[in-house]
């Protein structure tokens, strides 16, 4: 048995608060994967690689709209998937080598770990040598999640991918299928139907991105069905295939009697905390019903003493923005204990970056209405300002929710180019109480930047 002053479960946002603060703590790291996390090895950061190459590749598809003439003459994926893990792995590599060989206070376990009783911990080694059992004065579960995968398809036995490991396959499949509709799915319909797939959609739902304020969720459901072929408010029934019709081949058969027949199946449906694989409830450590560990304004668990959680194992939000803001919170608060900063989840924006991109901040006008506030909505086409003209946009839109009397912007939604850039200027607005009024002509706008798009939108509010 070996005792620490600090065990963290987890080396993504995790391990990003283990700093000089606790450099006179003898601190354990526990890791059962690739040292960095979902974000660094499988998610944010080479999704939007692939994206970048993604966006390349349809720019100059339609360069001919301006006049320019050019072809994809050849995807080389090989190079686009080296470039992209060439720089990525080396990363994690150096991150695992930092904390072992340059990291004196710093012990880390590689293996998978679960509780054994309170603040105690038996790690099974990755290696399979056996298992060691650690223990914390305070212990902080930063352990991610891992993509959900229906029953259905696990239990049919058929070849499949995931956004963990989508990403390193040798080829692009001529054929790909894409289970789900929410971001992943819809990410990595762009990417690999730009990179040169044949893309099928099947989603449970009416349209893809249910979660977005109905205007973008219905105005990119009409970008993707003319993009891909998308079996919507279908339920997969049934699916055969061991690959020996192809790599991989799967053939998907749907509740409305079609098929479809892929070279690859990807389940994008997305991701589950991993809380239930640690046997959380032997340290005391309960969870909500979808299986997040609870915790309190603090991060701290509400059931077990010492205990602390952050990131997707835990909060309501999975994205790698919330998660560096809630290690940073759980730093501040096991460094100065008397003096507990609570988590901020007032405004959190989120992007999905397939094509056209989106971002969005706030309350949805549905959820404004729900709330009861009295609102003003105003959606404003990307195309009708001079750049978006330029760019010869037809789909993109700004669309703005505030409430009226007071002038508050509740919300803000954005579809088309630069969208995840331009949403900031209006997440700032929100986080330090700027009216409408006051955002639309207390500034000058660039003439004529797309950030006009916004402007205008403001201005178009009968607030």
């Amino acid at each position: 048995m070996a005792h620490h002053d600090l065990v963290v479960i987890g080396t993504g946002s995790g391990n990003t608060f283990i700093d000089e603060r606790f450099a006179d703590l003898d601190v354990a790291i526990v890791e059962h994967g690739v040292f960095g996390g979902t974000c660094l090895n499988v998610g944010c950061i080479p999704t939007k690689m692939y994206v970048y190459a993604a966006d390349v590749a349809e720019t100059i598809r339609h360069a001919h709209t301006y006049g320019v003439d050019g072809t994809v003459d050849k995807i080389r994926w090989t190079d686009i998937r080296d470039r992209v893990f060439g720089r990525i792995d080396p990363i994690s590599d150096g991150g695992r080598s930092y904390r072992v060989d340059r990291s004196p206070n710093v012990t880390v376990y590689f293996g998978h770990a679960r509780f054994t009783g309170e603040r105690e911990l038996g790690v099974e080694r990755t290696d399979g040598s056996g298992t060691d059992t650690v223990t914390g004065d305070r212990i902080v579960i930063a352990a991610g999640s891992r993509p959900s995968i229906p029953p259905l398809v696990r239990d049919a036995g058929v070849p499949f991918e995931t956004s963990d490991t989508v990403m390193r396959i040798d080829d692009v499949p001529r054929r790909l299928a894409i289970l789900g509709g929410g971001y992943i799915a819809s990410e990595f319909a762009h990417v690999f139907s730009a990179l040169g797939a044949e893309v099928t959609v099947i989603a449970r739902g009416p349209k893809l991105l249910r979660h977005l304020d109905d205007t973008l969720s219905d105005r990119f459901t009409e970008v993707a069905i003319a993009r891909w072929d998308c079996r919507l408010g279908r339920q997969v029934t049934a699916l055969s295939g061991d690959g020996s019709g192809g790599p991989g081949e799967v053939e998907i058969t749907l509740d409305d009697g079609s098929t479809v027949v892929a070279d690859t199946l990807l389940v994008a449906t997305g991701r589950m905390p991993n809380g239930d694989r640690m046997d959380l409830d032997r340290g005391g450590v309960t969870v909500h019903a979808d299986g997040r560990v609870a915790v309190d304004e603090y991060q701290r668990s509400v059931s077990a003493a010492g205990v602390w959680a952050l990131g997707d194992v835990s909060s309501p939000h999975q994205l790698k923005h919330v998660a560096n803001h809630e290690a940073k919170i759980v730093g501040h608060n096991l460094a100065h204990p008397d003096d507990l900063r609570a988590t901020n989840h007032d405004v959190v924006p989120a992007a999905v970056f397939t094509e056209p991109q989106i971002a969005s901040v706030g309350m949805t006008e549905t959820e404004a209405r729900d709330a009861g506030f009295d609102i003003a909505v105003k959606v404003q086409n990307v195309g009708d300002v001079a750049y978006g003209w330029a760019m010869e946009d037809r789909t993109g839109i700004c669309k703005l929710v505030a409430e009226k009397g007071t002038g508050r912007l509740l919300g803000a939604h954005l579809l088309g180019p630069q969208a995840s850039t331009l949403v900031q200027q209006l997440i700032q607005a929100m986080v330090f109480g700027q009216t409408v009024s006051e955002i639309a002509t207390g500034q000058y706008w660039i003439h004529p930047a797309l950030p006009e798009v916004i402007e205008n939108a403001l201005l178009g509010l009968e607030i």
